[in-house]
Protein backbone atom coordinates (compact mmCIF):
# COMPACT_ATOMS: atom_id res chain seq x y z
CA UNK A 1 0.00 0.00 0.00
CA UNK A 2 1.20 3.80 -1.05
CA UNK A 3 1.28 6.21 1.59
CA UNK A 4 0.70 9.50 0.29
CA UNK A 5 2.49 12.92 2.62
CA UNK A 6 2.90 16.51 1.94
CA UNK A 7 6.20 18.31 1.59
CA UNK A 8 5.31 22.53 2.12
CA UNK A 9 7.91 25.32 1.75
CA UNK A 10 5.74 27.47 3.22
CA UNK A 11 4.97 29.68 -0.03
CA UNK A 12 5.33 33.42 0.41
CA UNK A 13 3.14 34.69 -2.27
CA UNK A 14 3.89 38.35 -4.27
CA UNK A 15 1.71 40.92 -2.69
CA UNK A 16 1.85 38.24 0.77
CA UNK A 17 3.37 38.26 4.06
CA UNK A 18 5.10 35.61 5.88
CA UNK A 19 2.26 35.72 8.37
CA UNK A 20 -0.28 35.05 5.87
CA UNK A 21 2.12 32.38 4.52
CA UNK A 22 2.47 30.31 8.22
CA UNK A 23 -1.33 30.39 7.88
CA UNK A 24 -1.71 28.64 4.96
CA UNK A 25 0.73 26.19 6.05
CA UNK A 26 -1.47 24.93 9.01
CA UNK A 27 -4.50 24.87 7.11
CA UNK A 28 -2.85 22.96 4.43
CA UNK A 29 -1.49 20.53 7.26
CA UNK A 30 -4.76 20.42 8.63
CA UNK A 31 -6.43 19.47 5.31
CA UNK A 32 -4.25 17.16 5.00
CA UNK A 33 -4.63 15.63 7.98
CA UNK A 34 -8.71 15.42 7.24
CA UNK A 35 -8.38 13.73 3.91
CA UNK A 36 -5.75 11.07 4.97
CA UNK A 37 -2.26 11.57 4.33
CA UNK A 38 0.64 10.52 6.23
CA UNK A 39 2.88 13.22 6.64
CA UNK A 40 2.92 16.82 6.83
CA UNK A 41 6.79 18.18 6.15
CA UNK A 42 8.51 21.73 6.12
CA UNK A 43 11.69 22.68 4.18
CA UNK A 44 14.70 24.89 5.46
CA UNK A 45 16.01 27.48 3.44
CA UNK A 46 17.81 30.47 4.47
CA UNK A 47 17.82 34.00 2.58
CA UNK A 48 15.02 33.67 0.50
CA UNK A 49 11.66 36.29 0.19
CA UNK A 50 9.71 33.72 -0.77
CA UNK A 51 10.11 30.88 1.80
CA UNK A 52 8.75 30.94 5.21
CA UNK A 53 9.87 27.86 6.88
CA UNK A 54 13.95 28.61 7.51
CA UNK A 55 12.91 28.63 11.64
CA UNK A 56 11.33 25.05 10.77
CA UNK A 57 11.47 23.11 14.11
CA UNK A 58 9.35 26.71 15.05
CA UNK A 59 7.21 26.55 12.16
CA UNK A 60 6.67 22.50 12.86
CA UNK A 61 5.09 23.66 16.66
CA UNK A 62 2.78 25.45 14.88
CA UNK A 63 1.95 23.25 12.90
CA UNK A 64 1.21 20.51 15.53
CA UNK A 65 -0.86 22.98 17.66
CA UNK A 66 -3.43 23.36 14.26
CA UNK A 67 -2.96 19.23 13.69
CA UNK A 68 -3.53 15.61 16.20
CA UNK A 69 -2.76 12.82 14.22
CA UNK A 70 -0.57 13.37 11.63
CA UNK A 71 3.05 12.79 11.43
CA UNK A 72 4.80 16.58 11.13
CA UNK A 73 8.68 16.98 10.22
CA UNK A 74 11.16 18.49 8.44
CA UNK A 75 11.79 17.67 4.78
CA UNK A 76 14.88 18.57 6.05
CA UNK A 77 17.10 20.23 8.64
CA UNK A 78 20.45 20.98 7.00
CA UNK A 79 22.73 19.66 9.45
CA UNK A 80 25.56 21.42 8.46
CA UNK A 81 23.61 24.67 9.28
CA UNK A 82 23.37 23.46 13.12
CA UNK A 83 25.02 21.33 15.92
CA UNK A 84 23.89 17.75 16.41
CA UNK A 85 22.99 18.94 20.22
CA UNK A 86 20.57 22.16 18.66
CA UNK A 87 18.63 19.65 16.53
CA UNK A 88 18.35 17.20 19.43
CA UNK A 89 17.08 19.32 21.64
CA UNK A 90 14.80 21.12 19.25
CA UNK A 91 13.32 17.98 17.80
CA UNK A 92 13.05 16.57 21.72
CA UNK A 93 11.13 19.42 22.59
CA UNK A 94 8.49 18.70 19.29
CA UNK A 95 7.88 15.65 20.20
CA UNK A 96 7.45 16.12 24.12
CA UNK A 97 4.87 18.02 22.40
CA UNK A 98 3.27 15.96 20.03
CA UNK A 99 4.14 12.75 20.96
CA UNK A 100 4.99 9.88 18.48
CA UNK A 101 3.97 12.47 15.50
CA UNK A 102 7.74 13.56 15.04
CA UNK A 103 9.59 12.79 11.70
CA UNK A 104 13.58 14.26 11.83
CA UNK A 105 14.41 14.15 7.89
CA UNK A 106 18.47 15.06 7.71
CA UNK A 107 20.20 16.75 4.37
CA UNK A 108 23.81 17.76 3.83
CA UNK A 109 23.93 20.42 1.19
CA UNK A 110 24.32 23.63 3.25
CA UNK A 111 22.62 25.40 0.44
CA UNK A 112 24.55 28.75 1.58
CA UNK A 113 26.98 31.18 0.23
CA UNK A 114 29.43 33.36 1.67
CA UNK A 115 27.11 36.04 3.62
CA UNK A 116 24.88 32.88 5.03
CA UNK A 117 27.95 31.33 6.96
CA UNK A 118 28.96 34.18 8.23
CA UNK A 119 25.60 35.47 9.70
CA UNK A 120 25.50 31.49 10.75
CA UNK A 121 29.35 31.90 12.22
CA UNK A 122 29.81 28.59 10.34
CA UNK A 123 32.33 26.68 7.27
CA UNK A 124 29.59 25.35 5.87
CA UNK A 125 30.88 23.23 3.41
CA UNK A 126 33.73 22.10 5.66
CA UNK A 127 30.73 21.46 8.15
CA UNK A 128 29.23 19.29 5.39
CA UNK A 129 32.20 17.28 5.58
CA UNK A 130 31.40 15.65 8.92
CA UNK A 131 27.53 15.17 7.90
CA UNK A 132 28.25 11.52 8.64
CA UNK A 133 29.34 11.91 11.72
CA UNK A 134 26.92 14.35 12.80
CA UNK A 135 24.10 12.22 11.69
CA UNK A 136 25.53 9.13 14.00
CA UNK A 137 26.02 11.20 16.67
CA UNK A 138 22.76 13.58 16.80
CA UNK A 139 21.27 9.60 16.84
CA UNK A 140 23.07 9.24 19.71
CA UNK A 141 21.48 12.09 21.80
CA UNK A 142 18.06 10.81 20.87
CA UNK A 143 18.23 7.28 21.49
CA UNK A 144 21.70 6.95 23.80
CA UNK A 145 22.38 3.96 21.27
CA UNK A 146 26.23 5.52 21.64
CA UNK A 147 27.62 6.98 25.10
CA UNK A 148 28.22 10.72 25.06
CA UNK A 149 29.68 12.51 27.29
CA UNK A 150 26.45 14.87 27.43
CA UNK A 151 22.91 14.34 27.57
CA UNK A 152 20.17 16.62 25.75
CA UNK A 153 17.29 17.31 27.84
CA UNK A 154 15.03 17.60 26.15
CA UNK A 155 16.09 15.02 23.63
CA UNK A 156 17.44 11.72 24.97
CA UNK A 157 14.96 9.06 24.82
CA UNK A 158 12.65 11.12 22.13
CA UNK A 159 10.57 8.56 20.17
CA UNK A 160 11.73 10.72 16.55
CA UNK A 161 11.47 9.01 13.56
CA UNK A 162 14.87 9.65 11.34
CA UNK A 163 15.09 9.68 7.82
CA UNK A 164 17.86 10.35 4.90
CA UNK A 165 16.71 12.89 2.54
CA UNK A 166 18.70 12.93 -0.84
CA UNK A 167 18.87 14.03 -4.17
CA UNK A 168 22.56 11.56 -5.08
CA UNK A 169 24.06 8.19 -3.73
CA UNK A 170 25.78 9.72 -1.36
CA UNK A 171 22.37 9.87 0.81
CA UNK A 172 21.49 6.74 -0.52
CA UNK A 173 24.55 4.87 0.20
CA UNK A 174 24.40 6.39 4.01
CA UNK A 175 20.98 5.83 4.20
CA UNK A 176 21.77 2.36 3.73
CA UNK A 177 24.56 2.12 5.76
CA UNK A 178 22.45 3.74 9.14
CA UNK A 179 19.60 1.27 8.57
CA UNK A 180 17.68 5.18 7.73
CA UNK A 181 14.18 5.46 5.57
CA UNK A 182 15.57 7.50 2.34
CA UNK A 183 13.58 10.14 0.89
CA UNK A 184 14.46 11.14 -2.72
CA UNK A 185 14.13 14.49 -3.72
CA UNK A 186 12.77 13.85 -7.31
CA UNK A 187 10.78 17.04 -7.55
CA UNK A 188 13.76 19.65 -8.63
CA UNK A 189 16.70 16.71 -8.87
CA UNK A 190 15.39 13.76 -10.88
CA UNK A 191 18.53 12.99 -12.44
CA UNK A 192 19.88 10.11 -10.10
CA UNK A 193 16.40 8.86 -8.84
CA UNK A 194 16.98 5.40 -10.24
CA UNK A 195 20.50 4.36 -9.57
CA UNK A 196 20.17 6.37 -5.67
CA UNK A 197 17.23 3.77 -5.30
CA UNK A 198 18.68 0.51 -6.55
CA UNK A 199 22.23 1.73 -3.89
CA UNK A 200 19.81 1.89 -1.53
CA UNK A 201 18.03 -1.44 -1.54
CA UNK A 202 20.92 -3.04 -2.59
CA UNK A 203 23.54 -1.98 0.43
CA UNK A 204 20.84 -1.35 3.12
CA UNK A 205 21.40 -2.62 6.49
CA UNK A 206 18.54 -3.39 9.02
CA UNK A 207 18.71 -1.05 11.73
CA UNK A 208 17.03 -0.89 15.18
CA UNK A 209 14.59 1.53 13.90
CA UNK A 210 14.30 -0.03 10.58
CA UNK A 211 14.20 -3.99 9.41
CA UNK A 212 13.80 -3.27 5.63
CA UNK A 213 14.61 -0.59 2.90
CA UNK A 214 11.70 2.28 2.73
CA UNK A 215 11.55 4.61 -0.35
CA UNK A 216 9.33 8.14 -0.36
CA UNK A 217 10.05 9.86 -3.04
CA UNK A 218 9.02 13.60 -4.40
CA UNK A 219 6.85 14.84 -6.66
CA UNK A 220 5.08 18.24 -7.99
CA UNK A 221 1.53 17.66 -8.43
CA UNK A 222 -1.32 19.93 -9.53
CA UNK A 223 -4.51 18.53 -10.19
CA UNK A 224 -7.90 20.48 -11.77
CA UNK A 225 -10.94 19.99 -13.85
CA UNK A 226 -8.99 20.53 -16.93
CA UNK A 227 -5.76 19.81 -17.89
CA UNK A 228 -5.37 23.70 -19.19
CA UNK A 229 -6.69 24.57 -15.50
CA UNK A 230 -3.79 22.13 -13.78
CA UNK A 231 -0.93 23.69 -16.06
CA UNK A 232 -2.05 27.21 -15.19
CA UNK A 233 -2.03 26.48 -11.44
CA UNK A 234 1.62 25.08 -12.10
CA UNK A 235 2.77 27.78 -13.52
CA UNK A 236 3.52 29.99 -10.24
CA UNK A 237 5.95 26.92 -8.96
CA UNK A 238 7.21 26.96 -12.66
CA UNK A 239 8.08 30.24 -12.63
CA UNK A 240 9.50 29.91 -9.27
CA UNK A 241 12.21 26.86 -10.63
CA UNK A 242 12.86 29.53 -13.85
CA UNK A 243 13.68 32.31 -10.95
CA UNK A 244 15.88 30.58 -8.41
CA UNK A 245 18.11 28.73 -11.55
CA UNK A 246 18.38 32.38 -12.84
CA UNK A 247 19.77 34.09 -9.82
CA UNK A 248 17.10 35.87 -9.40
CA UNK A 249 14.29 34.06 -6.61
CA UNK A 250 11.71 36.08 -5.32
CA UNK A 251 8.01 35.50 -3.49
CA UNK A 252 5.38 33.48 -5.34
CA UNK A 253 4.40 34.60 -8.69
CA UNK A 254 0.76 34.70 -10.10
CA UNK A 255 -0.34 31.85 -12.39
CA UNK A 256 0.22 32.82 -16.18
CA UNK A 257 -1.36 30.52 -18.94
CA UNK A 258 0.50 28.70 -21.63
CA UNK A 259 3.49 30.09 -19.63
CA UNK A 260 6.23 27.63 -21.14
CA UNK A 261 5.20 29.14 -24.32
CA UNK A 262 6.38 32.21 -22.91
CA UNK A 263 9.86 30.96 -22.28
CA UNK A 264 13.46 30.45 -24.30
CA UNK A 265 14.15 27.19 -25.05
CA UNK A 266 16.59 26.18 -22.26
CA UNK A 267 14.13 27.53 -19.72
CA UNK A 268 11.95 25.16 -21.51
CA UNK A 269 14.38 22.17 -21.43
CA UNK A 270 14.71 22.48 -18.01
CA UNK A 271 10.69 22.43 -17.03
CA UNK A 272 10.41 19.53 -19.07
CA UNK A 273 13.14 17.88 -17.04
CA UNK A 274 11.49 18.00 -14.19
CA UNK A 275 8.68 16.54 -15.67
CA UNK A 276 10.28 13.09 -14.86
CA UNK A 277 8.56 13.29 -11.61
CA UNK A 278 5.85 15.36 -11.64
CA UNK A 279 1.91 15.15 -12.38
CA UNK A 280 0.17 17.66 -13.85
CA UNK A 281 -3.60 17.61 -15.25
CA UNK A 282 -7.28 16.19 -14.17
CA UNK A 283 -7.59 13.89 -11.47
CA UNK A 284 -7.71 11.25 -13.38
CA UNK A 285 -4.22 11.92 -15.59
CA UNK A 286 -2.45 12.70 -12.30
CA UNK A 287 -3.59 9.33 -10.79
CA UNK A 288 -2.42 7.31 -14.12
CA UNK A 289 0.49 9.05 -13.81
CA UNK A 290 1.13 8.88 -9.98
CA UNK A 291 0.71 4.91 -10.57
CA UNK A 292 3.19 4.79 -13.25
CA UNK A 293 5.87 6.46 -11.00
CA UNK A 294 5.53 4.39 -8.16
CA UNK A 295 5.91 1.14 -10.42
CA UNK A 296 8.94 2.72 -11.86
CA UNK A 297 10.67 3.89 -8.67
CA UNK A 298 8.58 1.16 -6.27
CA UNK A 299 8.08 3.64 -4.11
CA UNK A 300 6.74 3.02 -0.39
CA UNK A 301 5.25 6.50 0.27
CA UNK A 302 4.95 9.49 -2.43
CA UNK A 303 5.37 12.90 -0.77
CA UNK A 304 3.42 15.76 -2.61
CA UNK A 305 4.89 19.05 -3.55
CA UNK A 306 3.26 21.93 -5.69
CA UNK A 307 2.67 25.44 -4.46
CA UNK A 308 0.02 27.46 -6.04
CA UNK A 309 -0.61 31.19 -5.35
CA UNK A 310 -3.92 30.69 -4.64
CA UNK A 311 -3.88 28.87 -1.66
CA UNK A 312 -7.64 27.51 -1.86
CA UNK A 313 -6.47 25.65 -5.36
CA UNK A 314 -3.52 23.84 -3.43
CA UNK A 315 -5.92 22.59 -1.30
CA UNK A 316 -8.37 21.65 -3.91
CA UNK A 317 -5.54 19.59 -5.90
CA UNK A 318 -4.57 17.50 -2.77
CA UNK A 319 -8.28 16.87 -2.36
CA UNK A 320 -8.54 15.66 -5.76
CA UNK A 321 -5.71 13.80 -5.77
CA UNK A 322 -6.05 11.88 -3.08
CA UNK A 323 -9.22 11.08 -4.19
CA UNK A 324 -8.21 10.01 -7.33
CA UNK A 325 -5.43 8.15 -6.22
CA UNK A 326 -7.67 6.03 -3.59
CA UNK A 327 -6.87 2.83 -6.11
CA UNK A 328 -3.73 3.66 -6.29
CA UNK A 329 -2.70 3.36 -2.15
CA UNK A 330 -4.31 0.48 -2.25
Amino acid sequence: MTDFSVLDLVPVRQGGTVAEALGNATRLAAHAEAIGCKRFWVAEHHTMEGIAGGATSVVLAHIGNATNTIRIGSGGIMLPNHTPFQIAEQFGTLDALFPGRIDLGLGRAPGAGPELQRALRKDLHKASEYFPQDVVELRALLTGDVDLPITATPGLGSNVEFWMLGSSLFGAQLAARLGMPYAFAAHFAPDHLDSALEVYRRDFQPSDALEKPHVMVAMNVFAADTDENAQTLASSQQQSFVALRSGTPGKLKPPIEDYTATLPAPHRAMLSHLEQAAAVGTPAKVADTIEAFIKRTGADEIILCGATYDPAARLRSLELTLEACQTVAA
